[in-house]
């Protein structure tokens, strides 16, 4: 949330005195698009930017919490160190946070549905087919016994899967709707929301990555275009 207030109040800064200032809200797939403004090294993006601040902010506050009246003995540049490292922890964290939005990212919905609904088809069917089994012997009468619990008990299976499949599909629509605002026309994936952050994640996953492997630095002031 905290690199989600960061983008909105940086875009507002950017676009004072448009029609886009002072928002209050964006669309998450904005997010997407924070590594195309680059820096004028060609290399450094609008992504960098926020996650370097959040690295270094939260690194501060932990850093402080961890260690508290020791941090006033250290210099100046190793207590930048020590924010940099504890605060890439705590970012590089974020993807492990929101595994399960990953998961759902992967999941064809036209599969799920479909699945459940052949499933369906298959227990009637099958109920279908008991009734009219005639009970010659012991034997049979045993076998046809044992198939009508198993298709009461599947059939009551597959009526949680549907109910879970409404109630999931909800939720997904209450997301969708808090995070891009009223959908005029219905969405091709229903999920994408979590494709959006999925993609994301491994934006930053990235940019931790870099920021990992790169040398202790000065800080230089980069512009961005």
């Amino acid at each position: 949330m905290k690199l989600l207030e960061a983008v909105l109040k940086t875009g507002n800064r950017m676009n004072v005195g448009t029609i886009r200032g002072g928002a209050r809200a964006f669309k998450l797939d904005a997010l997407l698009k924070l590594a195309d403004v680059k820096g004028t090294d060609g290399k450094t993006t609008l992504l960098h930017f926020f996650v370097k601040e959040i690295v270094r902010s939260e690194g501060i506050k932990a850093s402080e919490r961890i260690m508290g009246q020791k941090s006033e003995n250290r210099t100046e540049e190793e207590k930048e160190e020590s924010y940099k490292r504890i605060g890439l922890e705590l970012v590089s964290d974020l993807s492990a946070e929101l595994c399960n939005v990953k998961k759902t990212a992967t999941i064809d919905l036209d599969v799920l549905a479909s699945s459940i609904s052949n499933l369906s088809s298959g227990v009637a069917n099958m109920q279908n087919l008991v009734k009219g089994l005639l009970c010659e012997d012991e034997k049979s009468e045993s076998f046809v016994i044992s198939m009508k619990w198993f298709l009461n008990y599947a059939e009551r299976k597959v009526q949680d899967l549907q109910g879970c499949e409404g109630r999931v599909m909800a939720r997904v629509k209450e997301i969708t709707e808090y995070f891009h605002g009223d959908e005029s026309k219905e969405e091709s994936n229903p999920l994408r929301i979590f494709v959006i952050v999925r993609d994301f994640l491994e934006m930053v996953d990235n940019v931790c990555n870099e920021l990992k492997r790169s040398s202790t630095k000065s800080p230089r002031t980069i512009r961005l275009q």
